[in-house]
Formats: C-alpha cells, structure tokens, sequence
C-alpha cells in the first residue's frame, strides 16, 4: 500500500505499536544486547527505550528510521511481522542483512513537501543538489528547500519526483535532461527491461534500466542504452530509493541516430536512381 503522506503512514502503523515493540526486544535480545547498550546507539534514554519495547511509547517517524537502519530490517517488518514468530531460516536471513520481507521500506516513510492547496509537490534535485540528495534525502529540512514545481497531467494519487542526469550513458536522453519519476515502494515491483532512477549511497543517483534479480540475489542488474557502457549489479541493500520513469524534459534535441539516417539516406537515393531509370525508358 502506498502513503500519501507521513501523516497517512503515521496513522497506519499506529495499530501496530505492540508488534514494533515486541520485535525490537526479540532482536534486541537475538543480538545479546541490554537496553543500555541499544539505547547508547540510538543516543536515546533507556527509559524511552523500555517505553518503545512495552508497547506504550508511540514511535515518530524517525524513531522508525532509526531502528530499521540499526537492525538492518524493513519498517514494514519492524511494524508488521511478529518475527518470534518465524522460522529460523527466515531470522538467518534477517542476521544477514536480507530482510524477506525487503520492499525497500526502509525509505517508505518518503519525506515530501506541500503546496497552498495541501497537493504534493514535485521536487526538483538539480545538478548541484544530487551531491547533498545522497544524504539528505530523508532529511525533511533538506527536502523543504529543494524547488517545487506541479505538472497538471500527472496522476494526484501518486508521489512523482525530478532529477537531473548528467553524462551520455542513456543517449538519446541528452545530458543535463531533467527526468521525472513515480516512487516505487515495492521494490519487486521492478520490471525489467524498464527505466528507473535509483539511488544509492555509494553512486548516488542513477538512471538505467533495471533487471530485478531481488528473488534470485537480492541484486538489481544496470543496463545503460548507450552500448559503449557495460552493465553492471548492485546489492539491494545499497539502494535507497527507487522512482519509476515517467517522462523528461530537454533543451536539446536528441541527436538523430546515425545508423537510421545512413539507412534513410540510402534509400532516398535508390529512389532518385529508380526514378531516374524509369525517366530515361519512359515508364
């Protein structure tokens, strides 16, 4: 289910505070550590610690956060598997790193801004805001300062955001081409074949087309259009967000590709020749 808003996530998990409290004791536990050590971590007080476990704190959303990057699960589990109660080939899975529950919900709970008539905004990470998007995409006081802007023909019931790409790897959409994508909360959802922007905290942000080895590797293969760059794998781990290609925009015109116009060209030719021809034996 995709959220309009932290608001309307907010109000969902709410129902699901005693399964978050019971799961980040079992791991908690699972892990050897004491509420002392955990709430050290998380620069919390025990107390507020002790709170969140029983069931009677209400965690915000960076709370959610916090322990999804601290136990290295997904909020979705965190708020909505009982893990005591899964096999313990799952929780070996989970020890790992590889939460089966992976819907990249870790960023789930997707910071967005507003406009006057409570709409959402699409924000626009130019060129010199990808460097700090790396970081500060989940950063709300990042996020309210990037500019906004909304485009009437696409769907409100969906969250859309733009970046801007740079390089030649996915000619013809020329470099510096502002891209708009739909944000993708399952991450299984990805099809291959298919153009997505991705964001990693190593490369930042990326746009190819994606090959969803999630099941298999619990890995996304890259593929560039432009043939002179090779394809390349990454581990789900280390995406962070995932948009969906929805459309771009460009002061350029994308150049005429060679190869087609070579081919263009040839033919006219062989039609001046053929008529030509006919001229000459007066067909």
């Amino acid at each position: 289910m995709e959220y309009k808003s932290q608001i309307d996530f907010y109000k969902n998990i709410c129902m699901d505070i005693k399964t978050f409290g019971k799961n980040i004791k079992f791991l908690r536990k699972r892990q050897n550590r004491t509420q002392e050590d955990v709430a050290f971590a998380l620069e919390m007080k025990r107390s507020t610690l002790s709170g969140y476990e029983n069931g009677v704190a209400q965690p915000g959303v960076n709370i959610l956060i916090s322990f999804s990057m601290f136990f290295n699960v997904a909020i979705d589990t965190l708020v909505k598997v009982d893990l005591t109660e899964l096999s313990e080939s799952q929780l070996s899975q989970i020890d790992r790193g590889f939460d089966v529950y992976v819907k990249g919900s870790n960023l789930r709970v997707l910071t967005a801004t507003l406009d006057q008539y409570n709409e959402e905004n699409i924000e626009l990470v130019n060129e010199k805001a990808k460097a700090g998007y790396k970081s500060g995409f989940a950063d709300p006081d990042y996020i309210k300062v990037l500019p906004t802007f909304q485009l009437p023909f696409l769907s409100r019931q969906k969250k859309y955001r733009t970046f801007q790409i740079s390089g030649d790897s996915m000619l013809p959409v020329p470099d510096a081409s502002f891209v708009t994508g739909e944000f993708v909360l399952d991450w299984n959802t990805i099809r291959d074949g298919q153009p997505y922007i991705i964001l990693t905290l190593d490369d930042g942000v990326v746009f190819k087309l994606a090959e969803n080895k999630i099941k298999e590797s619990k890995k996304l293969i890259l593929h560039s259009l432009n043939s002179l760059y090779e394809d390349y794998d990454i581990d789900i781990r280390e995406v962070k967000e995932v948009w969906k290609f929805v459309h771009f925009i460009s002061s350029e015109m994308p150049e005429a590709n060679q190869e087609k116009q070579d081919l263009v060209d040839t033919v006219k030719q062989l039609r001046k020749e053929v008529k030509a021809i006919q001229t000459r034996l007066n067909i």
